[in-house]
């Protein structure tokens, strides 16, 4: 079992193409949060790529056109950054994953690129318009994120290819971000039903914009076009949460499992994002 520990992005994507499979013999680790419970019991030889040193790779910036989360940047960093409002619901959100100590430790793109159905990060930042960028040894390129998750664990990552940063776009209007969640209780919990948010909103009080995402009912977190065609334009001191129907939840393809049916899930959605359209428009 091999051992690298690179400071360097580009010392960093040079292992992975170095690989005799194009980079599929390394596992990256970052914080560890998802990568060491799935290993519980006799561990299979692995070459891990510890990427947590990996310079440059930290922190929430502003930038000229929006803000820039490095990939190795923790949940705890993200509830702590100064931001606007835009990034409430990322903000609830990150307090939602696992307890402080996961917290301090996981990782924004680690929660992407484990790709779970249940993920809390990615809601909230499909709302958020986010952009992935991607390095190998062959130069850069961006993803959205709904490119960028294919499914249940899968994501377009290369095998040669690291997370370096997500980018978020600064909205043409002020705007307000929201998370909620549903799960057999309040915290260190596995969604049943969650929903995300942002409303971008006019000088006189009209919805510029709107994007709603819905994660733990579809192999992806999805996001309900629909519904953000109805939002827009509508005054927001009107009962916007009547604008909601069944109808908008079609992306939305639940599962029967142990946390819930989908009939259930199908209808705690349609509370859930009633409710987050509720608290976005006062």
């Amino acid at each position: 079992m091999g051992y690298l520990r690179p400071t360097s992005v580009d010392e960093a994507v040079g292992a992975l193409a170095a690989s005799p499979a194009g980079g599929s013999g390394w596992v990256v680790l970052a914080g560890g949060t998802d990568h060491y419970p799935a290993r519980v019991g006799p561990r299979a030889a692995e070459d891990i790529l510890d990427i947590s040193r990996v310079a440059g790779l930290r922190g929430v910036a502003e930038t000229d056109s929006g803000w820039r989360i490095g990939a190795l940047t923790t949940w705890t960093e993200v509830i702590e950054a100064d931001l606007p409002p835009l990034f409430d619901g990322l903000k609830l959100a990150a307090r939602e994953v696992g307890g402080v100590q996961i917290q301090n430790r996981g990782t924004v793109a680690g929660n992407l690129c484990n790709a779970s159905p249940a993920a809390d990060g990615i809601p909230p930042l499909l709302s958020l318009d986010a952009m992935i960028e991607l390095a190998s040894a062959k130069g850069t390129r961006r993803l959205k994120l709904a490119e960028f998750i294919q499914g249940n664990r899968r994501t377009a990552r290369r095998s040669d290819e690291l997370v370096t940063a997500i980018h978020l776009p600064r909205p043409a209007n002020a705007a307000k971000g929201d998370f909620l969640k549903l799960g057999a209780r309040k915290y260190l919990v596995i969604s049943i039903v969650m929903a995300a948010g942002v409303i971008e909103r006019t000088a006189d009080r009209k919805v510029a914009a709107a994007r709603i995402a819905v994660g733990a009912c579809s192999a992806a977190a999805q996001r309900l076009s629909a519904l953000e065609q109805a939002l827009a334009g509508q005054p927001l001191d009107t009962n916007l949460r009547a604008l909601v129907t069944e109808m908008h939840l079609a992306p939305l393809a639940p599962i029967d499992d142990v946390r819930g049916s989908a009939g259930y899930r199908l209808d705690c959605a349609l509370t859930i994002v009633r409710r987050l359209v509720d608290r976005l428009a006062s």
